[in-house]
């Protein structure tokens, strides 16, 4: 198929295949077990399949999906042998992931006449969210923007000197205030310095904590409110950092904040230390939210933009 033409750079697909390694080690030593012995795909075959993609945190409905699809096709195409599984793995769930409502994005570039743009960032503590806007804000300063930090996470003790750790190392400003300050005051004073300052984006922090949903709505949509008296229809992008190597959990956190405010776009981060790396299949067709970025290493640049071709490339091209 024309799915798997190449998009990335050498050294940014290498690092990809890296990040993937564990996941993908995995997959393929339950995969090999799975058809020792046997010639073709069949019904055996694609129950220990399904067995392994679920395990592999694809997630339950998603599986059922390319389980169905690899069916048809096997029902089409009378005979396939084991050896051809790696490839209709890779061309099926590529044609997935191809029909939900989750394109591509130019994840940097920015709407002409929209300025600042505005970006709010949230999920729970622990998921890497203040790495992820050290290396966004690395991202958009290599393009030539100029980015104001929000450290809008005025609860968690060290939030906010994490935060700033990152804006000296990138070379970027911050706005700040103290421990407990109100977050809406902190988003406020973000995006007033950013008009000031004639800056291109705002990256705002968000408190981690665990909230319950009524919770976490109410001080959402204050922060909302709050920056709209500098700039009307600001937000322009709320950005839910998930952790990958939770698996499932990820899964959880993602209906819990896409409930609670409107998220509109997913980064999804620590991949390379786990082998849960099937967890971006099932959320990207999962959820009508697009995947914008993926972590697949402790690097500055290492914060990829997700295309899901590549993705789906690398994780099954079994060649280690």
């Amino acid at each position: 198929m024309s799915f798997f033409k190449k998009i990335f750079s050498k050294e940014k697909k290498e690092k990809l295949d890296e990040g993937l390694e564990k996941s993908k080690t995995d997959f393929f030593g339950k995969l090999s077990k799975a058809v020792a012995g046997k010639s073709k795909v069949d019904e055996s075959v694609l129950d220990d399949l399904e067995e392994i993609l679920v395990s592999s945190d694809v997630g339950v409905a998603t599986t059922i999906k390319i389980i169905d699809r690899i069916e048809e096709r096997v029902a089409r195409d009378k005979y396939l042998g084991t050896e051809e599984l790696n490839l209709i793995l890779r061309e099926e769930i590529a044609g997935l992931l191809s029909e939900s409502e989750n394109g591509e994005l130019e994840s940097l570039e920015l709407p002409e006449g929209k300025k600042p743009y505005v970006i709010m960032v949230v999920g729970v503590n622990g998921v890497g969210k203040t790495t992820t806007i050290g290396k966004l804000a690395n991202q958009y300063k290599l393009k030539g923007k100029k980015v104001v930090l929000g450290a809008g996470d005025t609860f968690r003790a060290a939030a906010v000197d994490q935060l700033q750790i990152w804006a000296d190392r990138v070379g970027v400003s911050i706005v700040k205030q103290k421990m407990g300050s109100d977050p809406a005051s902190v988003a406020f004073d973000t995006v007033q310095s950013a008009i000031k300052q004639e800056a291109d984006v705002v990256i705002l922090d968000t408190a981690g904590r665990l909230h319950n949903k009524v919770n976490l709505m109410n001080e959402l949509s204050k922060i909302k409110r709050v920056m709209q008296k500098v700039t009307p229809d600001v937000p322009d992008e709320v950005l839910l950092v998930l952790d990958g190597s939770t698996g499932q959990n990820a899964f959880e956190q993602a209906k819990q904040f896409t409930a609670a405010t409107e998220v509109t776009a997913l980064a999804i981060t620590k991949l390379d230390g786990t082998a849960k790396g099937g967890v971006v299949i099932g959320i990207s067709d999962q959820f009508k939210i697009p995947v914008k970025y993926i972590g697949v290493g402790e690097g500055v640049e290492d914060l990829q933009i997700f295309n899901k071709y590549e993705f789906v490339d690398s994780f099954f091209s079994n060649k280690s």
